[in-house]
């Protein structure tokens, strides 16, 4: 398996619901280094997995609406607990998404997934990885 990935990050604020939270239920900050691996089994005729440029661009067009912003008061996020996890699936949507409308350089039905993988910290990460089809 093949695989391109491109990082960027972003800077969040937001609280949790439930007391499995503990001190996070309190509005907190977090800096999310965000990756996002595209896979393919093979190479395109160019000899890449996908475009880098325009996947970076994809993951930055995501993260923008996201960076320096309260994900409490965000509409789309309304009641929701915008953990670690749940962050990488919206993401993950977005970016299939790009890969469906053939966005990153190459048809996306020949990608056969993407991870998105999010650093909370050099200690903890979580990730979501799915088919694109």
């Amino acid at each position: 398996m093949f695989a391109v990935e491109v990082r960027d990050h972003v800077m969040i604020a937001h609280s949790f619901k439930g007391e499995l939270f503990g001190p996070a239920q309190a509005l907190h900050g977090a800096t999310f280094v965000v990756d996002a691996a595209f896979l393919a089994s093979e190479l395109d005729n160019n000899g890449v997995v996908i475009d880098i440029g325009r996947a970076h661009e994809a993951l930055k067009e995501v993260l923008r609406p996201l960076n320096y912003q309260n994900l409490d008061e965000l509409p789309q996020f309304k009641g929701i607990n915008t953990t670690t996890e749940f962050l990488t699936k919206h993401i993950y949507d977005h970016l299939a998404a790009a890969a469906k409308a053939d966005r990153l350089g190459r048809a996306g039905s020949e990608l056969d997934a993407i991870r998105i993988t999010i650093s909370e910290s050099h200690v903890a990460r979580a990730w979501y990885e799915a088919p694109v089809g």
